[in-house]
């Protein structure tokens, strides 16, 4: 079970109907921004929680390899931040939403950053995202499961590879982020042939 405890004025009648979607968004794609919409269609206003928000709240999980590594981490939450809030501002959700950190594996801090009463959207593809759910299920949370087709699935790390080969990657990322996301890369492989911290 979570340590998460749920304050007393968390879930009162009349408080803003609020949906959450959380992921690490390395980079935001089609499938992240869709997800979005479905949780805004009955919602108020999103939280989009950052989860790996910083190096140190990485930690490794059975059930998805990478998640805690270098490579499948090379964003920073404020340049995740940046490209989440270009496409849903493109999208037209400008001021719907709110971006903070979530770290999965701190759930006494998950109470001061989305409110107990935020329905959480979870599409599933693998053992990684059913666990996931159950963590937030048993901190206190609603869940709404979504069942995502795994051969249809955008995956981050693919765009990752495509961008890192100069294959085609532009298709699978809202339009808004194609420059932003562009101008990142190009800014690492800079920091990287100079041996400059990323």
């Amino acid at each position: 079970m979570s340590d998460a405890t749920a304050p007393e004025s968390a879930g009162r009648a009349g408080t803003e109907a609020l949906a959450c979607v959380t992921g690490r968004f390395q980079p935001v794609h089609n499938q992240h921004l869709e997800l979005m919409r479905i949780a805004l269609s009955g919602a108020d206003h999103l939280l989009v929680g950052l989860t790996n928000p910083d190096a140190g709240t990485r930690r490794e999980e059975p059930s998805s390899a990478h998640r805690h590594t270098e490579d499948g981490n090379p964003f920073t939450f404020f340049e995740r931040s940046r490209l989440i809030t270009a496409a849903l501002t493109a999208d037209g959700w400008d001021g719907r939403f709110t971006i903070v950190p979530f770290d999965l594996f701190r759930p006494e801090s998950w109470y001061e950053y989305v409110p107990s009463h935020a329905r959480h959207f979870v599409r599933s593809y693998s053992a990684w995202e059913e666990r996931k759910a159950g963590l937030l299920a048993d901190g206190g949370y609603l869940v709404e499961r979504l069942v995502g087709e795994p051969d249809g699935r955008i995956s981050g790390s693919d765009i990752r590879a495509r961008i890192d080969r100069g294959d085609p990657w532009e298709e699978l990322v809202p339009p808004a982020v194609v420059a932003p996301l562009r101008a990142l890369a190009a800014a690492r492989r800079g920091a990287d042939s100079a041996g400059r911290p990323r």
